[in-house]
């Protein structure tokens, strides 16, 4: 009789565990059935913290963050993620590549949440490394909805985004109190009819707030042509700014009409951002060796 039972709540066990990774799968699109996972399932589950790597300067990586890349057991960092902030990742931790790039072979968002899965069933400490912050533009909810039905905890450490980055670097205040009183950050996106910017309300408000645009490299001249059509002012200021918070960087600046030509001319490779709006004319006179005078301990 006991054999039996014992047959029976084994059948039952390994009948919901298949219920459960069905919705596993159909909400994730990873496979959580295969034997390895299974296994894995069993064992104790890892962790994954998902941290902000900031715009590009290690010394503006937060005291969390830096403290998660010494004690991981492997790090998932994307292409904007600086030389310099992979330097403070001590040798012994595992490093995979997992970046995605406009028209660059990169890793499908799909294969980054199965390999996110993989690690943590595995039972690893995992830092996901993210450009920026990961709050703004990073996919991280298709990320933290994978993790959260393989039953992983997760947590998000934030980083300074590339705007905030890039203004401090540059002297360009994101608002001034003369001409902008707010801000927005959008990317660039012409395909979709349904997903593009309300580009009449960006030229009304162009006057008083400042738009960065993040990812625009690639559409600038589709962006100016756009804003131009819809009455933007032809002589409003743009700042196109590459590898900001690096060594590198590198200020491009125009107005609306001539800002496609000067990027071109400086041959601008990215990664870049782009600032429309009076404060680029209001930018301070910021010091770029002090910026640069590096002290962090690797």
């Amino acid at each position: 009789m006991n054999a039996r039972l014992h047959a029976f709540s084994g059948a039952l066990h390994s009948a919901l565990f298949r219920i459960q990774s069905a919705f596993i799968n159909r909400d994730t699109g990873i496979d959580t059935t295969t034997p390895s996972a299974i296994h894995s399932n069993r064992k104790h589950r890892g962790e994954v913290f998902i941290v902000g790597a900031g715009p590009g300067d290690a010394e503006l990586l937060t005291l969390k963050a830096h403290r998660l890349l010494q004690t991981a057991d492997v790090v998932l960092f994307d292409w904007l993620v600086s030389q310099s902030v992979l330097d403070c990742i001590p040798r012994h931790i595992s490093k995979e590549f997992v970046g995605k790039r406009c028209g660059k072979h990169s890793m499908p968002q799909t294969m980054i949440c199965q390999r996110l899965v993989e690690l943590g069933l595995e039972g690893k400490r995992v830092v996901r490394l993210k450009g920026g912050d990961p709050a703004i533009f990073a996919r991280t909810s298709e990320e933290t909805m994978a993790l959260h039905s393989a039953g992983i905890k997760f947590a998000i450490v934030p980083g300074i985004t590339a705007a905030s980055g890039a203004s401090a670097y540059t002297g360009i205040p994101l608002t001034d109190r003369r001409f902008a009183q707010s801000v927005k950050f959008m990317t660039a996106q012409f395909q979709n009819p349904e997903k593009q910017a309300d580009w009449t309300a960006i030229a009304n408000s162009a006057k008083h707030e400042t738009t960065v645009i993040y990812m625009g490299l690639k559409r600038l001249q589709q962006l100016s042509e756009k804003l131009i059509d819809e009455g933007i002012d032809s002589g409003l200021p743009v700042a196109v700014i590459e590898n900001a918070c690096c060594p590198e960087q590198q200020v491009v600046t125009g107005t609306i009409t001539t800002i496609y030509q000067r990027v071109l001319d400086a041959v601008v490779a990215g990664p870049a951002l782009v600032i429309i709006g009076e404060v680029v004319a209001a930018r301070q006179a910021v010091s770029a060796d002090l910026m640069n005078e590096s002290t962090i301990s690797q």
